[in-house]
């Protein structure tokens, strides 16, 4: 691939566009992709302000559709546990190792782990007072299934001084290392790397949150 098109990163579930911002105020091309909406609208007034030339694309991962290959593709912020079936993470794997990923490119991404929604989170629930507004999260994780729910209220202050309440549910799927391992290798990319995300050091049993590295290999008798 050319320089340019190496030095474009895709940001897979970039949210309200924080690091994607970042990693343009490094250099970087940046395409950010989000299913929401509201996210995506808050980007946009980042990027209003910034005067960055950041694109941003309305789409679901699981549905991915690029104009172009992209050097490096990361997802973040445990972005890929909100895929809660091992096919549909399969699928987002093979569509960048296939589609979307130049040859030798790298797509870097977190996860939480079973052990922190097993030991940490578990059934807990956590309550906290800020400035901005107060939320109530209760947590709940079915070790069978592997799935982790997060129930919010928030309470927001608006401008007039009240506070209006929100309720959001969110769901999360814990993937086992060998699992993760073996969706990497079934989606056609190699497996670099699956280290602690504090530390940088190899993944523990005990690491609350892991970072996986993988590369999209060279056609056969190519290299980079």
């Amino acid at each position: 691939a050319l320089a340019s098109e190496r030095n474009l990163v895709l940001d897979l579930g970039c949210g309200t566009g924080t690091l994607t911002e970042l990693m343009y105020g490094k250099g970087y091309d940046m395409i950010g992709v989000d299913a929401s909406e509201y996210m995506l609208n808050v980007a946009m007034e980042k990027k209003e302000k910034s005067g960055s030339e950041i694109l941003y694309l309305q789409q679901d991962m699981r549905d991915l559709e690029l104009y172009s290959t992209v050097g490096t593709v990361f997802c973040v912020c445990d972005g890929l546990n909100y895929i809660l079936e091992e096919e549909e993470l399969l699928g987002i794997l093979t569509l960048a190792a296939q589609n979307y990923l130049d040859y030798g490119g790298l797509f870097i991404f977190d996860l939480n782990t079973e052990y922190k929604y097993r030991e940490l989170l578990g059934e807990r629930t956590i309550a906290e007072n800020r400035d901005e507004g107060s939320f109530i999260w209760e947590n709940f994780y079915d070790e069978e299934e592997k799935i982790n729910e997060y129930d919010l209220t928030l309470f927001i202050r608006e401008d007039s001084g009240y506070y209006k309440k929100y309720e959001e549910v969110h769901y999360q799927r814990a993937y086992a290392f060998d699992t993760v391992r073996a969706l990497v290798e079934q989606s056609g990319l190699e497996l670099l790397e699956i280290c602690d995300a504090y530390t940088r050091e190899p993944a523990r049993e005990d690491s609350e949150r892991i970072c996986v590295v993988c590369r999209r290999g060279f056609p056969d008798g190519q290299s980079g």
